[in-house]
């Protein structure tokens, strides 16, 4: 068997349970390092700069991007930049610590991108309509807010052949431990 790839990329849908699922492997593997975002929005109340985020002003944010110190990234709603920087992965790569990184689907096609060497994880509701009932019944959108995100949920479920490997989130405990296992945790 060979060694699991040290860089980890999961997608996913919305409310198929990426949080969820991330927060669990990271409770069950403390080693495991999940990359921190940068973002040009500003702290929402509770939100820890360098925790939940890197909060950075434009100009940070684009001398990041010029410099390529960005894996990946975006601007969202027209609005606002998040990306993955660069340094802080390759430096827990570099002390031996596996790295997962959480991002949607363009980011996840832009990391292929410059880190082939990665494992490309999707991870898919059990079906069409349990994802619908996750995504309404959590309750934090509008009606349009929730129709808009389920037809870029209908555009990445059909991406999700590009993806290395496809993890049915069924069970945030079975999730889990495939995920582990993939990446070479347990």
């Amino acid at each position: 068997m060979t060694e699991a790839p040290a860089l980890t990329v999961l997608a996913g849908p919305t409310a198929v349970g990426k949080g969820t699922v991330v927060a669990a492997l990271k409770e069950r593997h403390p080693d495991l390092r999940v990359s921190v975002s940068a973002t040009t929005r500003p702290p929402r109340p509770g939100e820890i700069d360098g925790a939940h985020y890197h909060f950075v002003s434009d100009e940070e944010f684009d001398s990041m991007v010029e410099s390529g110190d960005m894996l990946e990234w975006a601007l969202v709603h027209g609005r606002n930049k998040y990306g993955t920087p660069r340094r802080p992965v390759d430096r827990a790569i570099a002390q031996g610590h596996p790295v997962l990184l959480e991002i949607d689907l363009d980011g996840a096609r832009q990391v292929r991108r410059t880190r082939p060497d990665a494992r490309f994880v999707f991870l898919a509701p059990p079906s069409w309509e349990e994802l619908e009932r996750r995504l309404v019944s959590r309750g934090t959108e509008d009606g349009a807010e929730q129709r808009r995100r389920l037809e870029t949920a209908r555009v990445e479920m059909r991406a999700s052949a590009e993806f290395d490997h496809i993890v049915v989130n069924d069970s945030v405990e079975r999730a889990v431990s495939e995920l582990a296992a993939l990446m070479g945790l347990e």
